[in-house]
């Protein structure tokens, strides 16, 4: 499939059960075999050997910093903290910024609750949350967002692709439209980070978020949160302890500033078993490339759509524009529940989810057409079931 992974290789990496087919990277993805190995070794070796290598355990953090860097385009590792999840990044940001009464932010009408109740925690400070309605068919969604700008927004939050539809929206479009109107740009990018380039600077993206555990192939419990290095120190601290300091190695020391890096949003001590299989994995996806990564992306997809399409009675949710969408395909089954559909599915080893009103499915770059074909069939035969 690519010049550097033949697709026993991928077979390999990713050694799912035989007859399983896996399309649910939109919720939690496989490891692929590098990163589970990753793991393995590290609990071998701390089960045998404690903390004893622990400088060479922070050499892989360090790996990983730089992965991620390269993967959203940060202008240095030094930009990225890492964190729990992306709800936590985006509470960071929220309690980071000196809000005033008056002050608007800008969400959309799809966006995941992580991306909506931290905002919305903020009304009792006087901030207003404004939403727009990216259903609408009279305007483009970045039209709807337009739409909603006041001189009084002071902040834009938006998710790169949204969860339950799969509308992929244009970040770089809305990045100079902050850019112009002195608006902060927030960017969730889980459902993005992993399967496409993402470029940050590019975007004009303020801060960036996304779990480790979708399209990046990792464990669940860590994050990356970028933030812009001119608003680094603007963003006010509300997590301390020893690892945010200048200095997290002097525990003698009495005075204590912010780490002059990233670093400053990371409280305590690291998950650095999870950052095992993080490296891992986003060493898998820089080697295959980003850009091929979200080619095979799209010609799964693209497969599964006029698959899906073709069954009678099944209706797209997701864009069928290939600009619109990314790993997500999201269908509606007529006269069925999907909720009980996706779980009938599951009972033929067809892993999808119910999200944005239907049955969602979501391929990564590795998986065989062979799951799209079973899926497809499972699916068209559960339909004539009814």
């Amino acid at each position: 499939m690519t010049e550097r992974f033949s697709a026993t290789q991928l077979l390999s990496e990713f050694p799912l059960e035989s007859g399983l087919a896996y399309l649910n990277h939109a919720a939690v993805a496989p490891w692929p075999r590098r990163a589970s190995d990753a793991v393995a070794r590290f609990a071998h070796e701390n089960s045998h050997l404690g903390a004893t290598h622990y400088p060479q355990w922070l050499t892989v953090e360090d790996q990983l910093r730089h992965n991620l860097a390269r993967l959203i385009n940060a202008p240095s590792a030094q930009d990225i903290a890492l964190c729990k999840n992306t709800s936590e990044a985006l509470s960071m940001v929220a309690a980071g910024l000196d809000w005033h009464e008056g002050d608007e932010i800008i969400i959309t009408s799809q966006e995941f609750p992580s991306n909506r109740i931290v905002w919305e925690s903020l009304v009792s400070r006087g901030v207003s949350i404004r939403v727009a309605d990216i259903d609408r068919q009279d305007v483009t969604p970045e039209g709807a967002i337009e739409d909603l700008i006041t001189d009084r927004t002071r902040l834009m939050s938006v998710s790169s692709v949204q969860y339950g539809t799969g509308l992929r929206l244009d970040a770089a479009h809305l990045g100079a439209l902050c850019d112009s109107h002195g608006i902060l740009f927030c960017l969730d990018a889980i459902q993005s980070a992993g399967a496409e380039p993402l470029d940050v600077q590019a975007t004009g993206a303020h801060f960036a978020m996304a779990d480790g555990h979708k399209w990046m192939l990792g464990p669940e419990g860590l994050a990356f949160f970028y933030v812009a290095p001119e608003w680094r120190d603007s963003l006010k601290l509300y997590e301390y302890g020893w690892h945010m300091v200048a200095e997290p190695g002097n525990f003698d020391r009495k005075g204590w500033a912010p780490a002059p890096d990233a670093r400053r949003f990371e409280c305590g001590s690291p998950n650095l078993l999870a950052a095992h299989a993080l490296e891992a994995s986003t060493g898998l996806l820089l080697e295959v490339g980003l850009d091929q990564v979200r080619s095979l992306i799209d010609q799964r997809v693209s497969r599964l759509a006029s698959g899906l399409e073709s069954i009678k009675g099944v209706t797209p949710v997701t864009p069928r524009e290939p600009q619109r969408r990314l790993g997500i395909y999201t269908v509606q089954v007529d006269g069925l529940d999907n909720r009980h559909l996706c779980d009938r599915l599951a009972q033929q080893r067809v892993i999808s989810a119910s999200r944005g009103g239907g049955v969602r499915f979501s391929p990564h770059f590795y998986t065989p057409y062979a799951a799209l074909e079973q899926a497809l069939d499972t699916l068209e035969r559960l339909v004539r079931q009814g």
